[in-house]
């Protein structure tokens, strides 16, 4: 199966800062995890947006899919339907956004 390149829209290091590392470590591995088959198990599509949603205990981890795999959003169960995600622009690669959490 073909491996997709994650990268991440620029405001998902300010979703990252206000959660626990532990919680951290479990969401990156469920991102990596996206590369593989980012369609797979828990994966639901999102009405009116083209936009996939993935659970992560209690937070939510939002991406599309077209050539690759860009995560849009991360947050809590509670606040990520009150999220409008705005544009697409900017990116980090998965490398990237673990130099800048550590």
């Amino acid at each position: 199966m073909a491996r997709y390149k994650v990268t991440f829209k620029k405001s998902v290091t300010k979703d990252l800062r206000v959660i626990s590392k532990s919680d951290i470590k479990k969401i990156l591995d469920e991102i990596n995890a996206l590369s593989e088959n980012p369609k797979g198990g828990g994966c639901i599509r999102l009405s009116g947006k083209e936009c996939y949603r993935v659970r992560q205990g209690l937070y939510r981890i939002i991406y599309e899919i077209k050539d690759d795999v860009m995560v849009i959003k991360v947050a809590h169960r509670s606040q990520v339907c009150k999220s409008n995600w705005g544009s697409m622009s900017g990116k980090y690669s998965v490398n990237e956004l673990r130099e800048l959490k550590e």
